[in-house]
């Protein structure tokens, strides 16, 4: 009697399934400036970033733009469109490098989260680590001063935790969009860029390289006045 051959269990890739266009999804590619989305438009698929940088913005009533969250490689964006009753674009989502991203169907979304655990956790964990993020960002709002959401910006755009360069080159972004993100004016954010510099906490020609010293801003008392010693900035200089 013949032995019964069961079938191979079911096994899902999550990381084949972003990185690859297929039923329901597709790959875009985007320039600087294009955007993703815009705030208005139907929310009617969610794009999984593969390449390059992209913030999230809105506009209020009145004209007035502020950038609400900057994207790395991996994130998601868009999911609004998993809402129960499809709406529309609560912000809008543009490249600030050339990216390469994949469209995934709000349809083929809901059905892959449904029939495959394996994406649904990937999902749900960062779902999680945005609203970790939100919450983040709205204690350092509220309880630090300009100076130090500055720094904290540009460490987070740096990548400081993630694996690579230590010493990362940011992407490139103006001194509006910081000055939007952290609530102060873009005179404000020249200033402390510059002191920044002075102080050897970043390299500032061109593009931005952020050193891990600029932790120190966070961690440290306020970094000293123009006219302080040098001994007083070097002690704020990591060894």
């Amino acid at each position: 009697m013949a032995e019964m051959v069961l079938p191979a269990p079911h096994v899902f890739d999550s990381a084949a399934f972003l990185a690859r266009a297929g039923l329901g999804r597709r790959i875009v590619r985007l320039q600087p400036k294009e955007f993703f989305f815009s705030q208005g438009d139907p929310a009617d698929s969610v794009f999984y970033l593969q390449k390059g940088r992209a913030r999230v913005s809105i506009v209020s009533r009145v004209g007035k733009e502020a950038t609400i969250a900057l994207l790395a490689p991996h994130a998601f964006v868009g999911e609004e469109a998993l809402a129960a009753i499809p709406g529309l674009r609560l912000a809008s989502a543009a490249a600030i490098t050339a990216c390469t991203a994949l469209k995934i169907k709000r349809e083929e979304m809901i059905r892959v989260m449904h029939e495959e655990h394996e994406f649904s956790d990937l999902f749900m964990k960062f779902l999680l680590e945005r609203s970790m993020r939100i919450q983040a960002d709205l204690v350092d709002q509220l309880f630090n001063d300009s100076e130090r959401r500055l720094a904290r910006i540009l460490l987070l755009m740096a990548e400081f935790g993630e694996q690579g360069d230590p010493e990362a080159l940011i992407p490139n972004i103006s001194q509006e969009t910081l000055a939007e993100m952290i609530g102060t004016t873009r005179s404000r954010v020249s200033f402390f860029m510059n002191r920044f510099r002075r102080l050897g906490f970043i390299e500032y020609n061109g593009r931005i390289r952020v050193h891990k010293s600029l932790i120190n801003v966070i961690l440290h008392d306020p970094i000293p006045a123009d006219d302080a010693t040098q001994n007083s900035r070097l002690s704020l200089i990591a060894t």
